[in-house]
């Protein structure tokens, strides 16, 4: 079974737009704001797509502030970029 893409979906609604119901435009409109919310220039592949999908998940954050994140703990764990450091004065959540 071949899954058509959302830009397919929407093209063959807006055909036959007097045939699609309310439910089905709603889901095909959402899917596509989504896709549009999460779109950025780096495509990746579908396993690394769900992987990335699954983690913003659980950290709460938009795809592209994932990525954001894990490019930037990767830099500065290879010494690309420095690292993070808390001010001494400042205050720190949870205990030694």
């Amino acid at each position: 079974m071949v899954k058509d893409d959302t830009a397919t979906l929407l093209e063959d609604a807006a055909d036959r737009i007097a045939d699609i119901s309310r439910a089905d435009l709603q889901i095909m409109l959402r899917r596509a704001a989504l896709l549009l919310r999460n779109s950025g220039s780096i495509a990746f592949d579908a396993d690394m797509e769900e992987a990335l999908r699954d983690l913003s998940g659980e950290f709460g954050k938009t795809r592209n502030d994932t990525v954001r994140f894990i490019v930037r703990e990767w830099m500065e764990k290879n010494t690309y970029l420095p690292v993070h450091m808390l001010d001494e004065d400042g205050e720190v959540d949870g205990t030694a």
